[in-house]
């Protein structure tokens, strides 16, 4: 099988650490990155011995896959491009803007029967892989804190850090929203730089997710609440705490609590990540992370968003 050729769009953070991944893959050929920062994107090319461009235009019909890591506001734009030119997108999250963009590239994608992946990294978390998935929960509560990091604040923390774990939720979760319920606050920025949402689903769950990036330290955990079990993922340390209920007695008519921990060897989430996006696009087999998933977790983030403008708005009037 001949190589893929691959591209990378925007060299920024993320953006130059995709370029490595993909000139490691024997199964890719790194062949150009695009950066509209000419010495950004020649550092990166000469660095894995790629083309470095300003303009990806020239690229459309000359790549069979690429990465999007550009602001979020052109994921639109890019991803449209390339998709109509035949070649298989990962777009990092959030998918788009707004929910008819995302639509547009999900039906593009389809038309062009190309594989269109969002770029949910947190899915490829060890410890988020080795979850079981059968037992559905009951309450979850997600907490994710970090420190104030600039290069993130074009979008509000709900679209920078809970969406993460909004998508997760929502793959775990067979049931649609019924009710969302959210509080915020703006800090340091003009967007929402702390944010709690309260998700009720039709099954009955609830998922209560606090984000925030004015934290001093930094924290990624995920309690889970089954009939039988409590979990606990640590995304941050990579591990898995079950919790369950025993054939023993803890009192009388009170059953043990069997405790289970698991901790996973420091992997490389976006390495696997970008892997999968290869394989799929070998196998034709539909991505972890689809565009309609990258979809949903956009629409409910914007709900959030929406509710804690509103109430924005009320508390300044």
């Amino acid at each position: 099988m001949s190589k893929l050729k691959c591209a990378v769009i925007g060299t920024g953070y993320l953006g130059k650490f995709h370029a490595e991944k993909y000139a490691s893959l024997d199964d890719c050929e790194l062949v150009a990155v695009v950066d509209i920062n000419e010495q950004a994107a020649k550092e990166v090319a000469e660095k894995h011995g790629a083309q470095a461009l300003t303009d990806y235009s020239s690229l459309l019909g000359e790549v069979d896959a690429v990465s999007i890591v550009v602001p979020t506001s052109l994921h639109h734009t890019v991803s449209c491009d390339f998709l109509k030119a035949g070649a298989h997108v990962l777009v990092e999250k959030p998918i788009t803007v707004t929910v008819e963009e995302a639509d547009e590239l999900i039906a593009i994608a389809k038309d062009k029967n190309v594989i269109l992946q969002v770029g949910h990294l947190e899915r490829f978390n060890p410890a988020v892989m080795g979850l079981d998935k059968e037992e559905k929960p009951l309450f979850i509560e997600a907490h994710r804190l970090a420190p104030f990091n600039p290069r993130a604040n074009d979008v509000s923390v709900v679209l920078d850090l809970m969406i993460h774990d909004i998508d997760i939720i929502l793959a775990l979760i067979d049931s649609d929203i019924e009710r969302i319920d959210a509080s915020g606050t703006a800090v340091l920025t003009q967007g929402t730089d702390i944010a709690n949402a309260r998700l009720t689903f039709k099954n009955g769950c609830v998922a209560n997710v606090t984000a925030s990036r004015i934290s001093m330290k930094m924290e990624r955990k995920m309690r889970m609440f089954r009939p039988c079990s409590y979990i606990s993922v640590d995304f941050q340390n990579k591990s898995l705490t079950k919790h369950k209920t025993g054939d023993k007695e803890m009192f009388p008519g009170v059953p043990e609590i069997v405790s289970e921990e698991s901790v996973f060897e420091n992997g490389d989430a976006l390495m696997e990540e970008i892997k999968h996006f290869v394989e799929c696009i070998q196998t034709g087999n539909n991505p972890l992370v689809s565009g309609e998933a990258g979809r949903r977790a956009l629409k409910t983030a914007i709900q959030i968003t929406d509710l804690l403008d509103k109430k924005s708005i009320e508390e300044k009037a």
